[in-house]
């Protein structure tokens, strides 16, 4: 079950992100974006929501003015492999599909090789490169599943 989190989730969600990111601190000489980021006031715009009991994934959506942005998505390390992730990601595609999005984009770091090809693998499809935010980051897109069909 995917819901949107509350207030009395941050702790969990900050642990998560923590634990889902340390891994790429030394590879990308700094915190990665996620690891920056307010929860606490994503978790009050209404854009996250969370999966398990404990908590064991997150999802971070965002309306765009013609898209749908999955700005974050983290599974616990301990949960990794679980196809949780996988949940996760059709969360997003069926979230686009619901609030009208004929797309979804995403953006992650150069140097996060394998989320780079597992995004591909899923049949998300770069559309670019550059700096954001300071720091350099790959750009996803795809088409939601509605907008394939039709």
């Amino acid at each position: 079950m995917i819901r949107q989190a509350n207030a009395a989730d941050l702790r969990a969600v900050e642990t998560i992100v923590r634990r889902a990111y340390t891994k790429y601190f030394a590879r990308i000489g700094a915190p990665p974006g996620p690891m920056l980021d307010d929860y606490a006031a994503r978790i009050a715009a209404h854009q996250m929501f969370v999966t398990g009991d404990p908590i064991a994934g997150l999802i971070v959506l965002i309306d765009g003015s013609d898209h749908l942005l999955l700005d974050n998505i983290a599974v616990d390390p301990d949960a990794q492999g679980t196809g949780l992730g996988r949940i996760l990601m059709d969360f997003a595609d069926d979230q686009a599909r619901l609030r009208g999005f004929a797309e979804l984009r995403l953006y992650t770091h150069q140097i996060m090789v394998e989320n780079i090809a597992l995004y591909t693998k899923l049949g998300w499809q770069e559309t670019g490169r550059g700096v954001s935010s300071g720091l350099t980051r790959v750009f996803f897109s795809k088409p939601t599943p509605a907008a394939t069909e039709s």
